[in-house]
């Protein structure tokens, strides 16, 4: 029987209109990403936060700044998935120097349903991972956003080949 795991990547701050770099369509996809919480919680689905922190080596980040309100993680995402593990990253792919590879091993996860900001970084970095090769991996196109609609169907429509484009209506 597989073993599902839901992978909520960058739901932060910084990219809701008071952030310092708000995305496209940040109102629904967090209403739609609740809804996708929700659902895995009811059957018991392991959450995965991934939140990113930038590691800025020339000078202050644009954007997720360590220890910075706009590199949290949102508040209404937290509040509905308090077990939810969160992994921190540096880079686009959320497996890469983290401790998310192991994490899904002791839970013998096999199934990755993925979605988050933005895209055509963090989400497609992830989901075409060479570690995400094991799994069973899935993008959730309408649980994602970035910072246009154009660019969005673009990296959806360039991971379509490699990985299932599925909605949140769809799974779990």
């Amino acid at each position: 029987m597989n073993k599902t795991a839901l992978l909520i990547i960058d739901i932060q701050n910084d990219y809701f209109p008071k952030g310092k770099f708000p995305l496209w369509n940040t109102d629904k996809i967090l209403i739609n990403i609740k809804e996708l919480i929700a659902k895995a919680n009811q059957q018991h689905v392991p959450i995965f936060l991934i939140q990113h922190v930038s590691s800025a080596p020339k000078g202050m980040a644009p954007f997720f700044e360590k220890g910075s309100e706009g590199a949290n993680i949102h508040p209404e995402i937290i509040a509905i998935c308090p077990n939810a593990e969160i992994v921190h990253k540096q880079h686009a792919d959320s497996f890469y120097q983290t401790q998310l590879e192991k994490s899904l091993e002791k839970l013998d996860i096999d199934v990755l349903l993925i979605c988050g900001m933005m895209t055509q970084n963090c989400v497609t970095h992830t989901a075409i991972s060479k570690k995400a090769e094991k799994y069973k991996v899935s993008i959730i196109e309408d649980c994602c956003t970035t910072t246009d609609a154009m660019i969005h169907k673009i990296a959806l429509n360039a991971a379509s080949p490699r990985v299932p484009l599925v909605t949140f209506s769809e799974v779990l």
